[in-house]
């Protein structure tokens, strides 16, 4: 059984004006998407910017409501679930964003951040937090002596590896990862998908890894799902899809990476 399962997803936005009239037209970001992922891989969903990725992965953790659909984790349709037993399966589900900084609140230290998820859902004392905290540091390649600063004092790639610990805190089995390379220069890059990858092997993590990068996604996936216009439009293994695409855009895709 897969791990997560999504049956023919939609959601669709009303387009408003500035006064908040909606005047008929609506946009259909996401069109009956059904997909599964099983458990210890890295689904890549790769697609140009705008085709519906992000609204994907947050409909998948209930962060987006769908519109129409189901998603299922684990045998359990979250979709359905009220705000306390939604509360319990999001300890198992984490995200990590694309704004390595835009995601971390300025006003917190680093060790208030990785640890806010273990205070609001656990009730361990300061001592015990400060030691996953420490715990967390040095999973993801970071000094204890971080533990005091605060996010504007980090480079771009140690802000992302922050948020990375942050989302490892309450030991999740499914990390959403959309576009957490993207805003960082390709060497730090390069870091993040490297450790992305160590960690999923000693976490036993499962990753939906959103991406406009093929190259990035064919490195780190498993499978690779194609979105365009909001509708998966292809998916199949890793090999299939980057020796042998079947649907033209994934095609096009590929091509732009050879020019």
């Amino acid at each position: 059984m897969a791990l997560l399962e999504a049956e023919h997803l939609t959601k669709i936005y009303d387009a408003r004006d500035a006064f908040g009239r909606a005047p008929g037209n609506a946009l259909c970001a996401v069109d009956d998407v059904s997909l599964a992922i099983e458990a210890g891989e890295t689904l890549g969903l790769v697609g140009e910017s705008g085709c519906g990725k992000s609204t994907l992965g947050r409909m998948l953790l209930r962060l987006i409501e769908p519109t129409s659909g189901v998603v299922r984790f684990d045998g359990i349709e979250i979709t359905s679930l009220g705000a306390r037993a939604l509360r319990e399966t999001r300890r198992e589900m984490q995200i990590i964003f694309q704004d390595p900084f835009g995601s971390l609140d300025p006003r917190f230290t680093v060790e208030e951040i990785v640890t806010e998820p273990l205070a609001i859902h656990e009730n361990l004392g300061k001592p015990i937090l400060r030691q996953h905290a420490a715990e967390l540091m040095c999973a993801v390649g970071l000094d204890v002596s971080a533990l005091g600063r605060h996010p504007h004092e980090f480079s771009g790639g140690q802000r992302q590896r922050i948020g990375i610990a942050r989302a490892l805190a309450l030991r999740p089995r499914f990390i959403v990862a959309d576009e957490a390379v993207s805003a960082l220069d390709v060497s730090v890059a390069a870091q993040i998908v490297n450790l992305l990858k160590s960690l999923q092997k000693a976490y036993g993590l499962t990753y939906l890894f959103i991406s406009h990068s093929m190259p990035v996604v064919r490195y780190l996936s498993t499978r690779i799902a194609v979105m365009r216009r909001g509708k998966i439009v292809e998916i199949g293994d890793t090999e299939q899809i980057t020796t042998a695409p079947r649907h033209e855009y994934t095609q096009e895709l590929l091509r732009a990476i050879e020019e």
